[in-house]
């Protein structure tokens, strides 16, 4: 197992998390809940379910599109949608 790319990753994706629109969704959820169990499982499962999507996606797009495009082609997206989040009305 690559363990500098686990933890870099790890840390990537915990980092991006924090304070990030499902993490205040979570905390909408679970303070209207009388146990939080439910909300944690609900949670833990979709985000490891959108986890696995990228994952498997990446894969795929990594046999048609060279990997080092694929930084500046995600980079690219974030911005933009970053941009569409701003500027929408």
């Amino acid at each position: 197992m690559n363990w500098t790319l686990f933890f870099t990753t790890f840390v990537t994706i915990f980092l991006a998390e924090l304070g990030d629109k499902t993490q205040f969704a979570a905390i909408a959820a679970s303070s209207q809940a009388e146990s939080t169990k439910e909300v944690l499982i609900a949670v833990v499962l979709a985000l490891a379910t959108a986890g696995a999507i990228g994952v498997l996606l990446g894969k795929v797009l990594a046999e048609f599109i060279n990997p080092e495009y694929m930084r500046y082609i995600s980079g690219s997206l974030f911005i933009l949608v970053g941009l569409w989040v701003l500027l929408k009305k």
